[in-house]
Formats: C-alpha cells, structure tokens, sequence
C-alpha cells in the first residue's frame, strides 16, 4: 500500500477515529471512499464510512465517549436512529467532516472487520478492509460510484480471491433479489481479463 493521498483534514480525522475505537476497544474496519484512497486509486470523498462489531445496548456509552476525541453526534437521537438502521451518524466537531459508523451484526461484517488490513504510516495507525471485502460492499451498495471502484480495485489487485468476492455477492443477491449484483460483477471482472 502507498501513502494515503486523502486530505490532511481526512487524515487527522482518520487517526483521532482510530485513536477512538483502540480507547473503547471497539473492532473495526474503515470502508467506502477513504478506503479505497488507501487500498487504490485516491478519490473524492464527502464524509468517512467505517464498520463496528458494537453491541446496540453499549452505543450510548460508546457516543458518549467519542467527544473526548472530537466525535459527536450530528443528529437529535443518535441511539433511536442506530435502532432502526444499525448506524451511527457523527461528525468531527473540528473539522466538520461526517462519519458513518455502522453497528455491524452480519457475518460477513464480522468477518470483515477480523480480515481488516492494517495501513500505519508515521501519523496514522488505521484497519482498512480488504479489497475483497470493499468489492463486496461496493457491488451490494451497486451505484454507479460503486461499480467504478469496483474496476479501480481489480485493475490495482489482479490476484483477488474471487471465490470470496463470489461467494458474498451471491449470498446478498440472492437474499436482496438482486441478481443484477452478480451479472454486474462479472462483467467488470471479465473486463479485467
């Protein structure tokens, strides 16, 4: 992996989340945008995604925490919005920068989060998931930005474990009824050949 090429601003973000979740030792991957500036080619992004293995009853705490290291919530009731969608919607108080940290329950999310690769530079110390993983979370989330990151992940990693990538495709397309999940990965991956 090279040298992250995300803002400064994206950076102290990063390192102060890292700093959050070692605190509370709570397990964790970063994903979405920020991860594939590290993992690839750098990208614009607006905000910072991570996944958590944070039990619900303990996301009260967790918040509460958070303002020791400049997180603090960016809605009215943080807890009652986790309940119904397994996120936590923060922001960086110093530098307004939106986080989104989902409570994962999945078994993919925790195997993701126990793969996670870490990225240490002299600054930051962070877990990134893993190309397959993020090509995972891409072709489930199957925007347009989505599937662009997903060719930037495969043109910059040609010896992917695409048994994996297969695997959890299909499991959330079949459950999503969303066949066009694998149909469309395929053909990026063909592409790549």
């Amino acid at each position: 992996m090279s040298e992250p090429q995300l803002p400064q601003t994206f950076l102290r973000v990063l390192s102060s989340l890292a700093e959050w979740f070692r605190d509370q030792q709570v397990p964790y991957a970063i994903i979405g945008g920020a991860a594939i500036s590290f993992l690839a080619q750098p990208r614009a992004t607006q905000d910072i995604d991570a996944v958590t293995w944070l039990d619900l009853a303990d996301a009260d705490g967790f918040i509460r925490s958070g303002a020791r290291f400049g997180f603090f919530p960016r809605i009215s009731d943080p807890i009652e919005f986790a309940l119904k969608s397994r996120v936590l919607l923060l922001q960086h108080n110093q530098t307004k920068i939106d986080v989104d940290i989902s409570l994962g329950a999945l078994p993919f999310e925790q195997e993701m989060i126990e793969r996670a690769i870490e990225f240490a530079t002299p600054e930051l110390t962070v877990q990134i998931a893993t190309p397959e993983d993020l090509i995972i979370t891409k072709a489930v989330a199957h925007r347009k930005r989505d599937l662009l990151d997903i060719d930037n992940l495969a043109s910059v990693y040609p010896n992917l474990d695409l048994t994996r990538i297969r695997h959890w495709v299909g499991q959330f397309a079949a459950v999503l009824e969303s066949p066009e999940m694998v149909s469309d990965l395929e053909n990026l991956l063909r592409n790549r050949n």
